[in-house]
């Protein structure tokens, strides 16, 4: 949840790209005037794909209240537009998000923190996002910006992206989520390890440990691969894919037998759906379905 001020990680020569010289991967599917935002950009780059993407490039995406503000309510408008089965997160080629912005924390008291709950909103895509949110990472993604990426339910990345959870350095620890998803991601040696020393890991790690479903060789293959399977998943039925979603968060949350319980709970109530009629008598007739997402 910290921030590790950009310039003080990158190497000499560094400088801030201005906004109009971030690589434009991906082009606007949809012809609807987008919402604007202060600190993000979203879009529609295929069909049932929605896009947002932070954009506070001269704090290397640092998170504050404001940017979480925007970030849950462009989800929220996502979430329940017909047109939209899936939403993408990202960055840019430097920053997916470089950490919390200190400013802001930095002179909070115990009070304020605990009697405001600084941070809750931050989690609010876990709990309200109902339709399935893939994190595109690329370059720098610590302390908040890797808890943010984790709260998503498929991270993908760049071989080169630099995770980390740096709290200790600044005499805290993680606050929204990290010491718990890393832990349940990679095991609880490596992630106390990491969250102990600080120390940064690469996207290739992240892939090895099984934090990142798959890492790209560069942003561009990154942008395009994502949004590649992004458009997959919008192609399957709504129903079905809100569905899946629900069942493995909640493999998270239960033992295996109360787990298995609710996954066959959940399948028994997609037959009431049409899509669930639709889809196989399609397959047992050998042709694509026409999903009604109902």
């Amino acid at each position: 949840m910290s921030s590790l001020r950009a310039v003080k990680m990158m190497p000499l020569g560094y400088r801030i790209l201005p906004t109009s010289t971030l690589p434009r991967v991906v082009r606007q599917f949809s012809s609807t005037p987008a919402r604007s935002y202060e600190y993000l950009l979203t879009s529609k780059p295929k069909p049932g794909v929605g896009q947002v993407q932070l954009n506070r490039p001269k704090a290397l995406n640092a998170l504050c209240t404001p940017l979480i503000s925007e970030l849950n309510e462009a989800l929220k408008q996502f979430n329940s537009a017909d047109d939209v089965s899936v939403i993408i997160v990202t960055g840019s080629e430097k920053a997916f998000a470089a950490g919390a912005d200190i400013k802001e924390m930095a002179p909070l008291t115990f009070s304020e923190a605990y009697t405001k709950s600084f941070i809750e909103s931050w989690s609010d895509l876990t709990t309200q996002v109902k339709k399935p949110i893939l994190a595109a990472v690329s370059g720098h993604a610590l302390g908040g910006g890797c808890e943010l990426a984790m709260m998503c339910d498929i991270l993908y990345c760049t071989e080169t992206a630099n995770f980390g959870q740096p709290e200790v350095k600044l005499g805290t620890i993680p606050g929204a989520g990290g010491s718990q998803r890393l832990t349940r991601a990679i095991g609880k040696s490596k992630a106390m390890e990491l969250i102990l020393t600080g120390k940064s890991f690469s996207g290739a790690d992240a892939e090895k440990w099984g934090l990142a479903a798959k890492a790209f060789p560069s942003y561009e293959a990154l942008m395009e691969g994502v949004t590649k399977t992004a458009e997959t998943i919008a192609g399957y039925s709504k129903v079905a894919i809100i569905g899946a979603k629900e069942v493995v968060n909640k493999s998270q949350d239960l033992g295996l037998r109360d787990g298995v319980e609710y996954e066959r709970r959940v399948f028994h109530s997609i037959f009431g759906s049409q899509d669930q009629k639709i889809g196989m008598k399609a397959f047992a007739e050998k042709r694509k379905p026409e999903w009604t997402h109902q």
